[in-house]
């Protein structure tokens, strides 16, 4: 029955009444990662470590002292964030073999309120993609793929055709963990969003993404990609557990500069059961080229499910949306430039053979060190960033980053409450047709409904809402005012309830594992 609630009020009471231990709950996570090991979803699996906490938690559950909700709850974290003792490689040759000697100030907390860590996850190398296709451990499989529903719905074209060729792509660059939520191997999972890394894949996955206010969680010990743009993202079954994390990691942390001063006081989210005193927004700028006509359906089917529900619902404007995509993508691989400067094979991670000179040495060690999208990236980043590019490009990107934040001001201001917008453009596509596609491309249609919200700094969530017509899960994306979490949770929340998405039925698995997926939604913690 833990199996099957919120992680306060299910999982969390299980342990408390001893109905199930968290060895048990370990042991049981272990070997759903065993059996879904065909997912690619972790690149480490911490055994030895995870069930030496689990007992210590154990202890503490005995002595009636649990250190809070998260006492015992099994967790995964993205391959981007440091663990102590634990390899972290962020899907690359250059840092394959790296343990650091800390643990990522997300990471500490969470294991300072008693969660195990099971492992790390799987992700586009230093997370730059959006379909977890492109680390040196291979791409990610969407657990999707394998559930009763999309299979009653996609037909193999011929009879020669394999039945495993079509399945589909999990989204990035967090695919690894949306993938471990989405398969139960793990009750929570870490990921980070530069430009929608949680949230798209939460959307394919069919699992609750969380891109909290950018400095409410610390970004110390996350490996960075884009400095000023980065969140720690937090994936769950439902968003009550989101809300948990989220007071378990939000706050102020003296090792990052950027995060708030004021204390964090964690919330409990009510039951909404009144939406009138709410104003949605449409943006209507989030129509965007390549919206699927399915999604615009269910776009307009939820903003009307909040007017029938005595929401004021009204369309605004945010005009600077259609320069967002081009404006990312250059602050992107500009600070992208400058932090991958770190990687010369002197202090940490691969370094080459090659000893001709020292600069031949860094040329070697970073061609065989990266691969073709990061170094496509630093070289972009690069160019913008040269002396006669500087104002053209990196400056003017900058303004235009200033106007898309002051567009989400004014709409606020307004008196809208929240934002509904889509996620992605459509469900998730096939690997093979998704290869087709070089990454910046599929990159820049991916992120275009999500990097607004990470270049306004603005908290954001994916809830899964529907199947679509191949029986692939689709989320819709709520955008709340700065630091307003608690009232952009609490919408979600409402909405989650009203949607009731189906619980995922993994055939594959479900023979090795006697009823674990028979039931309901496996979410919270709380």
């Amino acid at each position: 029955g833990a199996w099957k609630g919120g992680l306060r009020f299910q999982v969390s009471a299980a342990l408390k009444e001893g109905r199930v231990t968290p060895t048990e709950l370990c042991q049981r996570c272990l070997s759903l990662i065993k059996s879904t090991k065909f997912l690619n979803a972790y690149i480490t699996v911490a055994e030895e470590t995870a069930l030496k906490q689990a007992e210590e938690s154990e202890k503490r559950y005995r002595r009636g002292q649990p250190l809070g909700v998260l006492d015992g709850i099994p967790i995964a974290v993205k391959d981007n964030f440091n663990t102590a003792g634990i390899e972290t490689t962020c899907a690359s040759n250059m840092l394959k073999g790296y343990v650091s000697p800390y643990n990522a100030t997300v990471v500490q907390k969470l294991l300072d309120q008693g969660a195990v860590l099971l492992g790390k996850t799987n992700l586009d190398e230093f997370a730059m993609g959006s379909g977890s296709t492109d680390g040196i451990f291979g791409p990610v499989r969407n657990p999707w793929s394998y559930s009763r529903q999309y299979k009653e719905k996609s037909v193999p074209k011929s009879h020669s055709e394999d039945k495993d060729a079509n399945w589909v792509i999990t989204g990035g660059s967090s695919g690894g963990s949306a993938a471990a939520v989405s398969s139960f191997t793990c009750f929570a999972a870490l990921g980070s969003d530069t430009g929608g890394s949680t949230r798209n894949p939460a959307a394919h996955c069919g699992v609750v993404g969380l891109k909290p206010t950018y400095g409410l969680i610390s970004r110390h010990g996350l490996i960075p990609l884009v400095n000023s743009m980065d969140v720690p993202g937090i994936l769950t079954r439902c968003v009550d557990d989101a809300a948990v994390v989220l007071g378990s990691l939000a706050g102020h942390d003296p090792k990052d500069s950027t995060t708030i001063q004021d204390n964090f006081k964690p919330f409990e989210l009510p039951n909404l059961t009144d939406v009138s005193k709410f104003l949605i927004g449409i943006p209507k700028e989030y129509h965007a080229p390549g919206l699927s006509s399915e999604i615009l359906a269910l776009w307009s089917k939820a903003a009307d499910l909040f007017k029938n529900a005595g929401a004021k619902v009204i369309e605004v404007s945010l005009p600077h949306t259609r320069y967002s995509i081009v404006c990312y993508h250059v602050l992107c691989t500009a600070e992208v430039a400058s932090n991958m400067a770190r990687f010369d094979g002197l202090e940490y991670g691969h370094r080459s053979d090659m000893n001709k000179s020292t600069e031949s040495m860094y040329a070697a060690t970073r061609r065989e060190g990266f691969n073709d999208v990061v170094r496509g990236r630093i070289l972009s980043g690069n160019y913008f960033l040269l002396k006669q590019n500087y104002e053209n490009y990196f400056i003017k990107a900058q303004k235009v980053r200033r106007l898309i934040a002051n567009d989400f001001v004014k709409v606020f201001r307004s008196g809208v409450d929240i934002l509904l917008t889509p996620t992605t453009l459509s469900d998730a596509v096939p690997y093979m047709e998704f290869i087709k596609e070089d990454n910046r491309t599929r990159s820049t249609q991916d992120d275009i409904l999500t990097q607004a919200a990470n270049m306004a700094g603005l908290p954001a969530i994916n809830v899964p809402t529907a199947l679509s017509e191949r029986g692939l899960p689709v989320g819709l994306q709520f955008i709340g005012r700065s630091f307003q979490e608690k009232q952009l949770l609490t919408v979600a929340k409402w909405f989650e309830k009203q949607v009731k998405f189906p619980t995922i039925q993994l055939e594959e698995v479900k023979r090795h594992n006697h009823g674990v997926f028979q039931h309901q939604k496996s979410a919270s913690f709380s």
